[in-house]
């Protein structure tokens, strides 16, 4: 059961970091990008095509993080028994 807990601490913690890393990352590009285009205007459309893409590498690396996250929680060999107790059943 202790392995458990520690399980599903990593996995919280995991997703945690990712989610905060990702979001400062898409912050910086954003940033980027916004102080790009001000400087150019016409440049405008090839910046934000190349933002979106970067921008969606980026919140990939979050839903793999996700991912990952899941298969430490649900693929545990403990997870059925602890659910059936914390169920009730």
């Amino acid at each position: 059961m202790e392995f458990l807990v520690g399980s599903v601490w990593a996995a919280a913690f995991a997703i945690g970091v990712a989610a905060f890393g990702c979001g400062i990352a898409q912050g910086i590009g954003l940033n980027g990008a916004m102080s790009g285009i001000s400087r150019n205007p016409e440049a405008a459309g090839k910046i934000q095509v190349n933002m979106l893409i970067g921008l969606a590498l980026i919140e990939s690396l979050c839903i793999y993080a996700l991912v990952v996250s899941m298969i430490i929680l649900f693929v545990h060999p403990a997870i059925g028994p602890a659910v059936a107790a914390l169920a009730g059943h």
